[in-house]
């Protein structure tokens, strides 16, 4: 059962104060990327806060529960950010974020033993393998959770992803929600310059999967779609979510640009972006 349950306005509110969360990390040590994590905070909200069937008591298992796999993990600052938020470690450990000796790692780890983690990613291109595994395990041991996974688009010039895409529909792997953050940025620039991806809803229909389309900043729209995938998952299909977000999303001088893909605002830009962030009582760490 989801511990939370958040209304729409709710998660509003909550989203707001992860993205306070995400610029402050990043400022604080002038180092992480802020502007993917600005773009997904609607959907990892969504998921821990009202659609995800999980424990804060984690266990790596997770039996019994639904699993969340990261796949580009550089965009960990959002998901730190949300565990600690639905009460997976202190929020005050969120002030740790990248620095030595912190389980708040610029890319997610494991050795560390941080709750809510269970592989270590950011190395592209294999999130979607593991999750595919972590669904048949699932199966196989008659366990109803399911499996999500996110993925960056740019991710997808990743040769591995392909392979499981196969895999998925041949295996009948349908308990796994696959999602692609569709922003069209990565690092060197936008997706279409650097390597563009096509049609991805008929490269996935090709290839046998349920494909929904969704706007990944807009809960109204974004919630429908979720509710969709999960009524479709258990009938032969994986099924993806192929995300529209915008990067930097709710700060106005980093939407839409790569430029923010992997840079810190400065303390000016810091408070412009809290202004804009504002919530009706800050939670701040």
């Amino acid at each position: 059962m989801n511990p939370h349950n958040q209304s729409i306005d709710e998660l509003k509110q909550t989203a707001a104060q992860v993205r306070r969360d995400i610029v402050r990390m990043v400022h604080g040590v002038n180092s992480g990327h802020p502007g993917g994590s600005l773009g997904c905070t609607d959907y990892f909200v969504s998921l821990y806060f009202r659609l995800m069937n999980y424990s804060t008591d984690f266990t790596m298992e997770g039996k019994g529960e639904d699993l969340f796999f990261l796949s580009n993990g550089h965009i960990s600052p959002v998901w730190y950010s949300v565990l600690a938020r639905a009460g997976f470690f202190d929020v005050k450990e969120l002030s740790t974020f990248r620095k030595l000796n912190s389980r708040l790692q610029g890319h997610p780890t494991t050795h560390e033993g941080l709750p809510g983690v269970r592989i270590a990613s950011g190395s592209l291109g294999q999130g979607l393998s593991v999750a595919i595994g972590a669904a048949q395990a699932k199966k196989i041991n008659k366990d109803k959770g399911l499996v999500y996974v996110l993925m960056g688009d740019g991710e997808l010039e990743e040769g591995q992803v392909w392979e499981a895409s196969m895999y998925a529909p041949h295996h009948k792997v349908d308990n796994l929600i696959a999602t692609v953050d569709r922003n069209g940025q990565q690092i060197d620039g936008s997706t279409e310059e650097v390597m563009s991806l096509g049609d991805l809803r008929a490269k996935f229909e090709a290839f046998g999967w349920h494909v929904l389309e969704a706007d990944g900043n807009n809960f109204e729209l974004l919630l429908p779609a979720f509710e969709e995938a999960i009524s479709a998952t258990g009938k032969g299909k994986p099924v993806i979510i192929l995300m529209d977000t915008e990067m930097g999303f709710g700060v106005d001088f980093m939407m839409g640009s790569h430029k923010w893909h992997g840079v810190a605002p400065n303390d000016e830009q810091l408070e412009i972006a809290l202004q804009q962030l504002a919530v009706k009582v800050a939670a701040d760490y």
